[in-house]
């Protein structure tokens, strides 16, 4: 599969493999539904946004000053809660078998996936400009490519290539479609160039809001995508304790009816605080890569501007769709705010 402009760029790929080819162009064959040119062609077109937009060096670009840093992380709500469990199998099992029947599969559990908790609702997205929430959201997806995820493979002794989001709509408004915009370029981000690195999506605290928008969006995705959404109810607690430790659970998560929050009263607990280890350990590491390349320049105040991609014809339907859904809910509700 691999084609000269590949090896060409092979130093490029190495960034998204990770020493796990096989795993990596199974996720873009995956992402294409089996289709061997479409797939060469979505890794193709990834490589090439790498190598424009120098994705490479993004972990040497840290957002200063750290109070600006911290302000993005008020707003755009996302961190490492902890580790669930891995569904694992044979590779080439899982292929035959997702193909055959994907309801014949067996699997054993094993520990090992990251868990992201990701704050919906009460992310705002309104301390700064787009271009920092785009280059904060690409930095927290290649450390975890780079960093956390080769990580927990080496300590367990397997590929470990995907990872768990637990989405919180508390506090989800009407106000969301001023957001639309943004969510839609992070999304087409993820789609064209992160594929397949979300194992399930966890939707708690959903209002009806969300269940209304969720109702007529459903339909419109592919059913990939379909069977990794799992809407729990209320917090998702007992049900999320079947997958991940008490520990793992994410703050918004521990207690039925606490709702979530952009604090908490111990930052350590908070994952989306810039307090916990997470967010410590990314921003001391972003430091260090500066240093290291920037041989003892000064760190430059700036955001480090990625082209965004034209949104996939899916991803504009289901922005339409839920920008729709938001009006007629206004319309018939009162402003949700």
């Amino acid at each position: 599969m691999l084609s000269p402009l590949l090896e060409f760029n092979y130093r490029y790929l190495q960034n998204v493999h990770q020493g796990y080819i096989t795993e990596t162009l199974m996720r873009f064959l995956k992402a294409r539904e089996w289709n061997t040119s479409k797939a060469h062609k979505m890794l193709v077109d990834s490589l090439n946004w790498r190598v424009q937009n120098e994705i490479d060096n993004i972990l040497s670009k840290p957002i200063i000053p750290q109070d600006l840093y911290r302000a993005v992380r008020d707003s755009q709500l996302i961190g490492l809660s902890g580790w669930g469990w891995l569904v694992r199998t044979s590779l080439w099992l899982m292929v035959v078998v997702e193909l055959l029947s994907p309801s014949n599969l067996v699997v054993a559990d094993d520990w090992g996936l990251p868990v992201f908790a990701i704050g919906v609702g009460l992310s705002t997205f309104d301390k700064a400009s787009v271009h920092y929430y785009v280059q904060s959201h690409i930095q927290i997806n290649e450390y975890r490519d780079r960093v956390i995820l080769p990580s927990a493979s080496k300590k367990h002794g397997r590929p470990i290539t995907t990872c768990i989001k637990v989405l919180d709509m508390s506090g989800l408004k009407l106000s969301a479609l001023n957001q639309i915009k943004l969510l839609t370029i992070i999304s087409s981000i993820d789609d064209l160039n992160y594929p397949e690195k979300t194992n399930t999506y966890y939707i708690v605290n959903a209002p009806y809001i969300f269940s209304a928008c969720w109702k007529v969006v459903k339909p419109l995705l592919q059913e990939r995508t379909r069977k990794k959404v799992q809407v729990l109810p209320g917090c998702g607690r007992d049900e999320l304790l079947k997958i991940m430790d008490y520990a793992s659970l994410p703050h918004f998560c521990r207690k039925e009816g606490s709702g979530s929050s952009r604090n908490s009263d111990n930052g350590s607990e908070n994952c989306y605080s810039l307090d916990h280890s997470f967010h410590q350990q990314l921003y001391n590491y972003i430091k260090e890569q500066s240093r290291i390349h920037g041989a003892g320049e000064p760190i430059k105040q700036g955001s480090f501007h990625v082209d965004f991609p034209e949104p996939p014809a899916e991803e504009v339907e289901i922005a339409k769709t839920i920008e729709s859904e938001l009006h007629k809910f206004e319309n018939s509700h009162g402003n949700g705010d």
